[in-house]
């Protein structure tokens, strides 16, 4: 008996399905390339699929770019909305606890999860020194989250939402460099200074 030469046909993948597969592998590739250093092909072999078909749905990188950036900000934004109805469901966790002071947990803990999230964020405000277009969406989505927390904590004063997206920032800066605690007070300024001389460049 002959044996069946019949091939299964693939599945056709539609395109909505590839594109949102495309942002989340931009997500990864960016957050350690950048914009300038990251390789398309490299992204589209992540998800199998040939470079010119990237380009069917993002004209160019530096869109797809905007676009893993866009779900990033909206990661963090869907973050704050989760810990705070967590925070009015089961109320606080600890002592003094309030809805500004969940969120800033939730987002501490997401960071140190998943450094892709905060190493992608970084990758986005260092491209707005080059591209006064990526400038004008990250200001955009940094501004969405601002009034969003506004919105959450109920808290009008300016100084306050300041002050906590300050401490947000600074706490970005600490995790990148791979610091628990920031505070001068903790001793990371001298224990940096006394590890000795830097790797050298290409190590």
């Amino acid at each position: 008996m002959a044996a069946d030469t019949k091939t299964i046909p693939r599945k056709r993948v539609p395109a909505a399905e590839r594109r949102d597969a495309l942002i989340e592998a931009a997500v990864h590739h960016f957050a350690h390339g950048g914009l300038q250093g990251t390789k398309v092909s490299a992204i589209a072999a992540d998800v199998g699929v040939a470079q010119p078909y990237v380009f069917s749905l993002f004209p160019t990188k530096r869109d797809l770019f905007l676009a893993a950036v866009n779900r990033c900000f909206d990661r963090v934004a869907t973050l704050f909305e989760e810990a705070v109805a967590d925070f009015e469901k089961n109320g606080p966790q600890e002592p003094e606890e309030d809805a500004m002071k969940a969120i800033g947990h939730a987002y501490m803990g997401r960071i140190t999860e998943n450094p892709d999230q905060l190493l992608l964020q970084m990758q986005a405000y260092a491209a707005c020194g080059d591209d006064p277009g990526i400038q004008v969406s990250v200001r955009r989505n940094f501004a969405r989250l601002v009034d969003l927390v506004r919105q959450l904590s109920g808290i009008t004063d300016d100084e306050e939402i300041d002050g906590f997206f300050q401490i947000g920032m600074w706490c970005n800066v600490a995790a990148a460099l791979g610091v628990e605690d920031f505070s001068v007070s903790s001793g990371w300024v001298e224990s940096s200074l006394a590890d000795g001389d830097d790797e050298p460049a290409g190590a």
